[in-house]
């Protein structure tokens, strides 16, 4: 039998999901425009030069879901899923490396993107991210995460094991997380995310999109060094 309150929370992700529908119609029909570029844009306009998704930014100064310098040449929006093992990969493996080598040198920011598919686990996994972001903690918490993630397979994300991985991760009050985690505030910001990465074609984790080049997968860094470079070189 289902309860009262997952039948209203059911409703509520639904109206929440037609809402943001329109948000999905208007962000396509910006990116058509971007990359085919308006009557009235001339070469001089078109700064920084970018790949063929477009600048998908949003450089939010003191965003917590992103790492690096709001002004870096080179941005890598990523879109993940606290359940994907190709997402533990790449940041067990990857990202590591990525931020020792760019971000800290002040050449690449990284922007997050909640992208839950494996279903109720990874949405209660989005809204634990965020939980812990609003204390400060979200880049401690998504390593926390990964790092106990199995190779293969999804690793199960209860309540419980959530509030372990804050735990680990220095959430400094566990029962505003548990609180906040549990709660619905941060559906309409993840549902945007999905809305976004749906808008240029995005449906598995994790994909990444750097200056608007598209990487999908956890490729080997060489892969995501090229790019990067490559981007970093063409920035003004």
């Amino acid at each position: 039998m289902t309860s009262p309150d997952r039948t209203s929370r059911s409703r509520r992700d639904l109206w929440l999901l037609g809402a943001l529908g329109l948000v999905a119609v208007v962000l396509l029909a910006w990116l058509v425009v971007d990359r085919t570029g308006g009557s009235e844009n001339t070469a001089a306009d078109t700064a920084p030069e970018t790949g063929p998704v477009g600048d998908l930014s949003r450089r939010i100064d003191g965003d917590p879901l992103a790492l690096g310098a709001v002004d870096a040449p080179v941005v890598m929006v990523a879109y993940s899923d606290y359940r994907c093992p190709f997402c533990a990969k790449f940041s067990r493996d990857t990202e590591p490396v990525l931020v020792e080598k760019y971000v800290d040198e002040g050449v690449l920011r990284i922007e997050w993107r909640d992208l839950p598919i494996f279903g109720e686990q990874s949405m209660a996994a989005a809204r634990a991210g965020r939980a812990a972001a609003a204390q400060g903690k979200f880049w401690e918490f998504a390593t926390a995460v990964y790092a106990a993630s199995p190779e293969r397979g999804h690793p199960d994300l209860s309540a419980e094991a959530l509030r372990g991985f804050a735990e680990t991760a220095g959430v400094p009050d566990l029962d505003r997380f548990a609180q906040d985690a549990a709660g619905a505030s941060a559906d309409q910001s993840i549902y945007a995310d999905v809305l976004e990465a749906n808008a240029i074609g995005v449906s598995s984790t994790p994909s990444f999109v750097v200056n608007g080049t598209p990487i999908l997968g956890a490729q080997p860094v060489t892969v995501f060094e090229q790019v990067i470079e490559a981007a970093a070189g063409s920035a003004p």
